[in-house]
């Protein structure tokens, strides 16, 4: 960045800070280095492209000078952000490519990149909404953005989902007044009649959208429990949710069939329909519509012949069992009728001990047989519900890292004496520090076994694993372990002793596979050993 950029740019901030915004001696043409096209399109130009991070940073700061600083003409304002925002685009999803494909980042590397895109994101929507605002409050010259307003809002709203979308990828926090800025956004459109005007939201990318298709993409990723989701999931469900976007139902009344509503003329996110909300003018209802159909075809197109069709754009190259996984989650969400919880929730009050990981599991599950057990690990939730399937947990301090979806924990109960295992399946970060989970209870309590592959030796060959159903070796046919991620071999089995007696397990299906465990399925029978 040039140092005539940057001594300007402290000269703004300065002014910004103290709630002013930056006009010098009242000249007619801003003091600004874009105030020229010509100049604006060479800054931009030479902008380094071989570091994403470094030009996205930079972008983010020319659109918040550009939209904070006094004297442009609305017509060039909304010029100027457009051309930023187009050069910024190749960043962004290069930077969201390393996000979300990267195995493990550090705390660093992740609050880096995050922060770097989703400050991007939040410049943006925040540049588009003020050339709408200008327009919306008819400043001075602002009728020439009359027929830019399709696009500008399709941009705006595009920029306000995808920085919700960020927050999503954190599981939170979350800013409040986003879904009122982006109600508000959609209900001009609509009121000024261009809420379905077709329009290429990027040169560079084919393909046309609406405000209403933007405003029903968001709403629709809303209502499809984005915290239940990892994030690859996650933009996978973005992904799928655009492609079948025009298949979306938006209407003015409550029907039979529709799921969601919204208020525009409120900040709260989109809500399912439960009971009939009060009548209002600005209430608006969606759902699936016909995308189910879309949905279902999708489905049974990928179980046919594991492979998406090549019609369907995800943004890059999935395996198709998780691409199955994430159709199957958004038909479940997307159904009229909402997902039947397999028992009743009572509100309770209790602490809670936790550790978590498969080590973690395994230290409290036997603890003699762990030479490194730190108690200080275990960590402390409230425990805020519960149902014969799991409970809800309130977290009164985040420590580490570690907590994401379909992390394995270990529960223990204030005053029990057995340890629960569980995976988190919600989390909702309400602030840096507090936040909230949902837990599936896989076993009430576990038990250490020491296994080997079929045909090798006790002891010298053996792994600890834990059993899942404490009645399953007494004579059910079929056990579910947890073992280390990675320790069964594809085609292999397991052999265990019991009572004298050896044990062989057939190897049914992988259930599931987190970050450093697998969840099996097996079929046990007993050796014969001739005898």
């Amino acid at each position: 960045m040039r140092a005539w950029w940057r001594n300007w740019a402290l000269r703004a901030r300065h002014a910004m800070q103290g709630g002013k915004v930056l006009k010098i001696f009242g000249s007619s043409k801003p003091d600004h280095p874009m105030a020229d096209i010509k100049e604006a399109r060479k800054i931009v130009e030479q902008i380094p492209g071989n570091d994403s991070l470094k030009a996205i940073d930079e972008m983010f700061h020319w659109l918040e000078s550009v939209r904070t600083v006094e004297g442009f003409k609305p017509e060039y304002r909304a010029e100027l952000v457009q051309l930023i925002d187009d050069a910024a685009q190749v960043h962004a999803r290069k930077l969201s490519r390393e996000y979300l494909s990267a195995p493990r980042l550090s705390k660093f590397q992740e609050g880096r990149l995050w922060g770097a895109i989703h400050e991007f994101w939040k410049q943006s929507a925040l540049a588009f909404a003020t050339c709408i605002d200008l327009h919306a409050t008819g400043a001075k010259g602002a009728e020439a953005l009359k027929p830019l307003m399709p696009l500008l809002t399709v941009r705006a709203l595009r920029a306000l989902a995808t920085q919700m979308k960020w927050q999503y990828l954190r599981y939170g926090p979350f800013e409040e007044p986003l879904w009122g800025v982006f109600a508000k956004i959609y209900a001009l459109a609509e009121s000024n009649k261009y809420a379905q005007t077709q329009v290429t939201p990027y040169a560079s990318v084919p393909g046309e959208s609406s405000a209403e298709q933007e405003f029903l993409r968001a709403v629709m990723l809303s209502a499809s429990s984005p915290d239940s989701l990892l994030p690859l999931e996650m933009e996978i469900a973005e992904r799928l949710i655009a492609h079948v976007s025009t298949s979306f139902t938006l209407v003015l009344e409550q029907q039979p069939d529709i799921a969601y509503w919204i208020d525009l003329a409120t900040s709260q996110p989109p809500l399912r329909v439960a009971r009939p909300p009060q009548h209002a003018p600005t209430l608006r209802f969606f759902a699936a519509g016909r995308a189910e159909q879309d949905l279902e075809r999708l489905i049974q197109t990928v179980k046919a012949t594991n492979a998406l069709p090549s019609g369907v754009n995800l943004g890059g190259t999935y395996d198709p069992q998780t691409v199955l996984a994430v159709l199957r989650h958004l038909a479940m969400y997307w159904s009229s009728k909402p997902p039947a919880r397999r028992s009743p929730r009572h509100n309770v009050k209790s602490r809670l001990k936790v550790t978590h990981g498969f080590d973690g599991v395994l230290e409290v599950l036997a603890p003699e047989k762990s030479l490194d057990f730190d108690e200080s690990l275990i960590e402390s939730w409230i425990v805020e519900n519960v149902s014969a399937g799991g409970f809800g947990a309130a977290i009164p301090q985040f420590k580490g890292d570690w907590l994401r979806i379909g992390a394995l924990v270990g529960l223990q109960p204030e005053g029990g004496d057995n340890w629960l295992i569980g995976i988190v399946r919600r989390l909702n970060r309400e602030s840096a520090q507090q936040g909230a989970v949902g837990i599936q209870t896989l076993a009430r309590r576990g038990q250490t076994m020491q296994l080997w592959p079929e045909g090798g030796t006790a002891g010298r060959d053996s792994d600890l694993g834990v059993l899942l159903d404490m009645a399953a070796p007494n004579g059910s046919p079929e056990v579910e372990l947890l073992l280390r991620a990675g320790a069964l071999v594809a085609g292999q089995n397991l052999e265990y002793q019991r009572d004298g007696k050896t044990f062989l397990l057939l190897t049914t299906a992988v259930e599931e596979s987190g970050e450093d465990y697998d969840r099996v399925r097996f079929r046990q029978m007993m050796r014969d050993t001739g005898e």
